[in-house]
């Protein structure tokens, strides 16, 4: 009689854990080379110098670094959005307090994180050259976009459609200028008065009826 060997479905988790595992850690090495040595020293050997691996193992799971600076960028942006939907789960029901949640935690870790920054950096300078990084880019400040969209029309259900997505594009814009220059310099001004003046042009767009005019 034939002997098999029988894989167990334990060993089986392991091995796809232990997959899954290694392309993190490859991810984010990644994502520190990018922070500290930019595009340009970001190279197979620097990868795998930080993540502590060979370069055979990098091919393994990734075509490149091309391929590599790619999955980096989706995993920095999907954690950025999931800490910023924790934020709206957390804050209730209310959905004034859930659209607060989602602006403020622009300005809280692990968001506001010059390290971040530096990362961002490296993939904003990849954006004009690289279709792949600016199709991403695209998809992830689009759906941020139309996220903060849908929470601005259940806070304020007057606006019309048209007017809660330049509210949204105005608002992502005033967000991403404040926490650039925090991070750059945080002495400019404090994370207070950043939120004091996004509140306020939250306020102002939540307070426009169906007319456009603002309520006095």
């Amino acid at each position: 009689m034939e002997n098999k060997v029988e894989v167990r479905p334990e060993r089986a988790r392991f091995v796809r854990e232990s997959a899954d595992f290694r392309r993190q850690a490859l991810i984010e090495a990644t994502a520190r080379c990018l922070a500290e040595k930019g595009v340009g020293g970001t190279s197979v050997r620097a990868i795998c110098a930080y993540a502590g691996v060979s370069a055979g193992l990098l091919t393994h799971y990734f075509d490149g670094v091309d391929a590599l600076i790619l999955a980096t960028y989706r995993d920095v942006g999907e954690k950025v959005a999931a800490a910023m939907e924790r934020a709206v789960a957390e804050a209730g029901p209310d959905p004034r307090d859930r659209l607060w949640a989602y602006l403020r935690s622009n300005f809280q870790p692990p968001v506001l994180d010059p390290n971040l920054l530096a990362t961002w950096i490296s993939f904003w300078s990849l954006n004009k050259t690289n279709p792949a990084i600016a199709a991403t880019h695209a998809e992830t400040y689009g759906g941020g976009r139309e996220r903060m969209e849908v929470l601005l029309r259940e806070a304020a259900p007057q606006i019309p459609r048209p007017d809660a997505r330049i509210a949204a594009i105005g608002l992502t814009a005033m967000i991403d200028g404040l926490w650039l220059e925090l991070c750059l310099d945080s002495s400019t001004f404090t994370i207070a008065e950043a939120l004091g003046m996004i509140e306020e042009a939250m306020n102002y767009v939540l307070a426009k009826p169906r007319n456009g005019q603002v309520d006095q």
